[in-house]
């Protein structure tokens, strides 16, 4: 038994629940591309105060991919979940590509990266400036083996004044790639500095700017990542995609839903709610491939009452939450995050995110996981 702590400060009793059989591992889901944005794991004893480069522990983070793959998930590397612009930067980010790349290739997994902008400071310069800065990410990845994610850039939403720069820099990107790229428009809920994305503030207008670069190179397009948190506008938007263009789902609270699919498609995934839910998602989306849909919802909707509780406003701390239950899990040796961000939420937050996933059997060792929590409560003056 533990005593966890709710918003109000009060106190009460929580008995973890027996492991359930874990789900196991299996070859990759053939009826939906899934894939799960992984988080980076933190050198403990490194600099983790957010002044400087960010130190990792490598082993630790590779660990994971490979837990990953072994479910049958694709790794989507350096992507938000990985601090991106949050501690994580970009020359670190560049060599969890190589190394991440090293890694897919021994075990034949699939790896998406994302390629950004983030070795630009302020003044960030000319849209020209910022493409740039794309294609010499994009070619570090590509040459790696990889797929590219093209992802926002909150230097081109600086700088950009009017949706034809964001038409001139994606149609020179898609113009050169070597292959198909997936291309990533992530909502202002995740990162405030992507406000206005696409030259406009209204969805609707955003919308038709981001179809009209996919639409004129679809044969560049493998996909798109829409991280909007609203099913409806994801639903609206994947219906007028190019034939052969995959919607990415990023929708981290109606995921079940959209990847289910409806008469009219549906969704593949790429979200960071699956690092944590990676064996749960796996089997889910193999019982879809069989067609059992019941199945498939039966695993998945009891787990959005977790994922809505991590990506709680503000929305773009939802990493603490997710390193906590991989710490917990056994994943790591400690609870850090690059750039200090294992401090962005509260002791009951945390606290919440425990019982949730003690709930769905997330953890292999309860007992391991109640005595970690345990420990970090105690820090917090919390005594069992």
């Amino acid at each position: 038994m533990i005593r966890l702590p709710d918003a109000s400060g009060a106190l009460r009793p929580y008995t973890p629940r027996e492991a359930p059989p874990a789900p196991p591992g299996g070859p990759p889901p053939a009826s939906r591309a899934v894939l799960a944005a992984a988080h980076v794991v933190a050198d403990p004893f490194g600099n983790t105060t957010g002044q400087g480069p960010a130190d990792l522990d490598w082993e630790a983070t590779l660990a994971f991919r490979r837990h990953l793959w072994a479910h049958g998930l694709g790794v989507a590397e350096a992507m938000d979940t990985a601090q991106r612009g949050m501690g994580l930067d970009a020359r670190a980010a560049a060599e969890l590509v190589r190394r991440s790349a090293v890694e897919a290739k021994a075990v034949g997994g699939h790896l998406v990266c994302g390629a950004g902008t983030d070795q630009l400071t302020p003044p960030y310069g000319t849209p020209a400036d910022v493409c740039a800065a794309y294609e010499q990410q994009l070619a570090h990845i590509e040459g790696h083996g990889a797929t590219a994610v093209v992802m926002a850039s909150r230097a081109l939403a600086a700088v950009a004044t009017e949706a034809d720069h964001y038409r001139e820099v994606y149609g020179r990107l898609l113009r050169q790639t070597a292959g198909p790229v997936i291309l990533h428009w992530l909502g202002p809920m995740f990162d405030p500095a992507l406000e206005g994305y696409w030259g406009s503030t209204d969805l609707d207008t955003a919308t038709d700017t981001f179809l009209d670069i996919v639409t004129d190179r679809p044969d560049k397009v493998d996909g798109v990542k829409v991280s909007l948190l609203d099913a409806d506008r994801e639903r609206a938007l994947r219906r007028r995609l190019p034939a052969g263009v995959r919607c990415y789902t990023g929708d981290d609270f109606h995921y079940p839903e959209l990847i289910e699919g409806d008469a009219h498609g549906h969704s593949d995934a790429l979200l960071g709610v699956f690092d944590p839910l990676a064996p749960l998602a796996a089997h889910a989306t193999r019982l879809l491939d069989t067609g059992d849909r019941q199945g498939f919802r039966a695993v998945l909707d009891p787990t959005v009452t977790l994922a809505r509780h991590l990506f709680e406003p503000p929305t773009r701390y939802y990493k603490t939450g997710v390193v906590l239950l991989a710490w917990l899990a056994g994943h790591q040796g400690a609870f850090a995050m690059a750039g200090g961000l294992h401090s962005a939420r509260s002791l009951p937050h945390l606290a919440r995110a425990y019982e949730l996933a003690d709930g769905l059997g997330l953890f292999p060792d309860p007992g391991r996981a109640e005595e970690r929590m345990a420990r970090l409560l105690a820090v917090h003056g919390v005594e069992r």
